[in-house]
């Protein structure tokens, strides 16, 4: 582990936070469920279950689709042909516009976490690889988006997570250093994105992942619930 991340045994003030969104905030596999089921209807192939829509879930809603494409096509190849990528990836942003924020759900603490590190002065953004447009409605819809003063979608920048590029943007816009800046998130993905850009990586337990334990994914911290990350930053 670097040095500086040693530092935490001791005290560090983080002066900004930068969150992941799908499952580490709020709970959206339902509603990702329902539109993926619904764009599969329209080609005649057959509702797939929530559990493994849930596991991609994570790196966006085009390569959501795309690796359920891949998964329906291995195991029915004759629907192969029925399937153009462009097509259905076409239909699913029809159905998941209109299903964005039906079955949403925050984590236990969420919005009273954010309030209360807002109000401590700690600069908050939401950096998640869903695309910024849907993105934006889930954060209306719940309540959170006042609690951002950034948020950085999957299609703002030219790369998404896990490049470092997403977190560098955010130290730069909120003109703060790494060692002052924790990313959190709920997958490898979102641990890797920390570690490339050389910030603490947090994690919680709850969430997608894939099915993984988030703890073999090695964050620095591991927190069980949103309310304690407030509590850590604060303390």
């Amino acid at each position: 582990m670097p040095l500086r991340f040693l530092a935490e045994l001791r005290t560090v003030t983080y002066t900004a936070l930068s969150f992941d969104l799908d499952g580490t905030l709020v709970d959206t596999a339902g509603e990702i469920a329902d539109a993926a089921n619904l764009t599969l209807a329209e080609f005649g192939v057959p509702p797939q279950p929530q559990a493994l829509i849930t596991r991609l879930i994570g790196h966006g809603t085009r390569q959501l689709m795309l690796r359920l494409l891949a998964h329906v096509m291995l195991e029915r190849p004759l629907r192969a042909a029925r399937l153009p990528v462009d097509d259905v990836i076409a239909c699913f942003d029809r159905h998941y516009a209109a299903a964005v924020g039906t079955r949403v759900r925050p984590y236990a603490g969420c919005l009273e976490t954010l309030q209360q590190l807002r109000s401590a002065g700690v600069r908050l953004a939401c950096v998640t690889n869903k695309e910024q447009r849907f993105a934006r409605q889930v954060l209306e819809v719940t309540g959170l988006a006042g609690c951002f003063e950034l948020l950085v979608g999957g299609d703002t920048l030219p790369h998404r997570k896990p490049d470092r590029e997403v977190i560098d943007h955010v130290l730069a816009v909120m003109n703060t250093s790494q060692e002052r800046l924790a990313h959190i998130g709920d997958s490898r993905t979102d641990i890797e994105t920390a570690r490339n850009a050389g910030v603490a990586a947090w994690a919680v337990p709850h969430g997608y992942n894939g099915g993984e334990p988030i703890e073999l994914c090695q964050p620095h911290r591991i927190f069980q619930t949103l309310p304690d990350i407030a509590r850590h930053v604060l303390s």
